[in-house]
């Protein structure tokens, strides 16, 4: 289904309704920072977006299936006003976003400590080589990598909010059991056990996130994710401190008794998480959260609805309703998301190796391991600072290449400087080199939302955001390479490389707008030149699905 405005123009124009029940010129999103909704805009006024549903001849082609798990909530003639969807929106993000990211930063902690372990002799006291350690991210990549599709399954037959706690339980346990590291086995042990639980959770998230936030809502909650992982990098980054601190305790080292506390409090997150994730927005009534629930009647009208207007293709199958092998290839040969899964293969190669080897690197220009620590945090804030104002920017100009141009843009001039500093070069000047590159506006939240606006339907986002997270990993196991022992500690090959990446990424984002624009324009001509009797036998009797639906149209 669509409901991207060129389907129903026609439509609107001749709708009975009287044009007071509709937003009257109103923007239909708003930002984080404006805590009074869209400026100019009296909150008693009607929110509510025209759609499809509000046109007799082309409603009864968008109507929800009989599963769909909100239907006794859905109600066409329902109409709201701003200051109920902005409490809504309030309430969604302190309830539902806010938990959300505190998963994202529990698994952050268990994904990233890794590289705080190094910055406490973690290799050598475990006699392992810098490609021991390359092997293992490897082994971790891989492991993600073909979990992600599995578990993304998983979790649409069983529903995100029974599958994802138990993801985090499961993992927690391995991850506070590598306080018992002794070796190269056991390390490749649990990096692969960590991969293979841990592989598919941002996906899982992301799908449930789609089935709270509208279209123009889910980008900034995206970004909020993520900046939940550079905060709990931060965070780390000062338990870190104190943690490592604990070397000679009970006569263990440091980075062991980080392993075992972090991984002791993403156990307790993922026991909240059985209580804190909904079934569906309608069904927040239990023991943890209540007999009366989060929700009123009212707000689940409210909610159901707006995200139904939104996008009617939310409502085309139950969120536990499994995804056959039919639809699976069907999704997997969506060649129309190909040219969004090489971005993301390649569009954080150009930074990956840089952020990994963060440690290794200030320690091998002769900081210690404390300094080593917290001299991290200064590219964490400032990419948490870039990665939100490109997201809002993307957000605000509809807009996506470009921003992701950008990007790589900011980049390029600092692969360069670091390509050309030598042996004898400032320390502090690769440190600030460094940090201003690994403070670069991160447009992987854009990206992750693109891909699901481009779906077009629950089976695809199902299937999208998986493969979408998979060729991120491809491109994670080609950037494990990328810097080598025998090119340590300046990397002039490996940064040559990046260099040569960088470059390449400007051109895959151009190609890629290119294409979605001709596809948009093909499209546009074949459906205007339809007559509106055409169109509407069109809507009803097309096997097309999805992003294939001659009504809809790419984001680029």
């Amino acid at each position: 289904m669509s409901s991207n405005g060129s389907d129903f123009d026609q439509e609107k124009s001749a709708s009975s309704d009287n044009e007071s029940s509709f937003a009257k010129n109103a923007p239909k999103k708003f930002y984080f920072w404006q805590l009074k909704g869209p400026p100019g805009i009296d909150l008693e006024s009607i929110a509510t977006q025209y759609s499809v549903f509000d046109g007799p001849a082309l409603a009864k082609h968008y109507q929800p299936c009989p599963e769909y798990e909100n239907l006794h909530r859905f109600d066409p003639a329902v109409r709201w006003t701003w200051r109920e969807e902005i409490a809504l929106l309030r309430k969604l993000d302190m309830r539902v976003m806010l938990f959300v990211g505190f998963m994202f930063g529990a698994l952050q902690l268990d994904r990233g400590n890794i590289g705080q372990a190094n910055a406490d002799n973690f290799l050598k006291d475990l006699h392992l080589s810098t490609n021991d350690f390359n092997n293992g991210n490897t082994i971790f990549t891989i492991c993600f990598l073909l979990s992600e599709l599995p578990s993304q399954l998983v979790s649409k037959k069983l529903g995100p909010d029974r599958w994802v706690p138990t993801q985090m339980v499961l993992w927690s346990i391995v991850a506070f059991s590598q306080f018992w590291l002794s070796g190269r086995s056991s390390f490749y042990a649990t990096r692969a056990l960590l991969g293979l639980l841990q592989g598919g959770f941002i996906a899982d998230c992301t799908l449930y996130l789609s089935y709270f936030y509208t279209a123009a809502e889910l980008p900034v909650r995206l970004a909020y994710f993520w900046a939940a992982d550079t905060l709990a990098n931060i965070i780390a980054s000062f338990l870190g401190f104190g943690i490592l601190h604990m070397r000679g305790v009970r006569g263990y080292s440091g980075w062991r008794w980080l392993f075992l506390i972090e991984g002791l409090l993403t156990l307790i997150v993922g026991i909240l998480a059985y209580g804190m994730m909904l079934p569906a927005p309608t069904k927040s009534k239990s023991r943890f959260r209540g007999k009366k629930g989060w929700f009123s009647e009212r707000e689940e009208l409210i909610f159901v609805n707006r995200i139904l207007r939104d996008d009617p293709s939310k409502g085309d199958m139950h969120n536990r309703q499994p995804i056959n092998w039919t639809n699976l290839w069907y999704s997997l040969n969506d060649y129309d998301l190909w040219s969004i899964y090489i971005i993301g293969f390649t569009f954080f190669m150009s930074t990956s190796s840089v952020g990994t080897y963060l440690s290794l690197t200030l320690r091998s220009m002769g900081f210690s391991t404390f300094q080593t620590t917290l001299m991290g945090l200064p590219n964490q804030f400032g990419g948490l600072i870039t990665m939100l104002l490109v997201t809002y920017s993307s957000q605000r100009f509809n807009e996506r290449c470009f921003h992701g141009i950008l990007s790589q843009l900011w980049v390029l001039p600092n692969l360069i400087a670091l390509r050309s500093f030598g042996s004898h070069s400032s320390r502090w000047s690769k440190y600030a080199v460094t940090t201003i590159l690994l403070s670069h506006p991160s447009t992987h939240a854009v990206q992750v939302a693109w891909t699901s606006r481009n779906s077009n339907s629950v089976r695809s986002r199902t299937v999208s955001s998986a493969v979408y997270n998979m060729a991120c990993q491809l491109g994670g196991i080609v950037t494990n390479y990328i810097y080598r022992s025998d090119d340590a500690p300046l990397y002039k090959r490996g940064n040559k490389d990046l260099i040569a990446i960088c470059c390449m990424n400007v051109f895959v984002y151009l190609g890629v707008k290119v294409y979605y624009i001709l596809r948009n324009r093909f499209r546009g001509c074949k459906w205007d030149s339809l007559s509106d009797e055409e169109k509407e036998n069109y809507l009803a009797t097309t096997t097309d699905r999805g992003n294939k639906r001659l009504d809809f149209r790419f984001a680029h």
